[in-house]
């Protein structure tokens, strides 16, 4: 999708600072972080929220899953939080399905 900020990160036309990707799944560095290790892991196909996800999506939630666990681990992380947001009422700001990894401090609920 040509306005959409992941999909231009994803075909290597802006900038990012990667942490580690596969064939299907791209983890960043959030520009803006809430947390001292503040990592966005998004899928490479435009997805544009979790509404949007199916019974067919399994298999690339499973692999979403699994680089969430190894940036966590990776950061060092033995505790950590997993967020997406949901519609702009729920803070979405970019619609390209993306999990927010957040550790390396104390994090208060409810979050703010």
């Amino acid at each position: 999708m040509a306005d959409c900020l992941f999909c231009r990160i994803v075909a290597g036309e802006l900038d990012s600072d990667k942490v580690t990707e596969t064939e299907r799944v791209l983890a960043i560095k959030d520009i803006n972080p809430g947390a001292p290790t503040h990592v966005l892991v998004i899928p490479k196909e435009h997805i544009a929220s979790a509404q949007d996800l199916d019974s067919g999506s399994g298999d690339l939630l499973g692999e979403m899953f699994e680089v969430m666990t190894r940036v966590a681990r990776e950061a060092g992380l033995t505790g950590y939080r997993i967020v997406t947001n949901v519609g702009p009422e729920a803070g979405q700001s970019v619609f390209h399905l993306h999990f927010h990894v957040l550790g390396g401090r104390s994090l208060a609920w409810p979050p703010g």
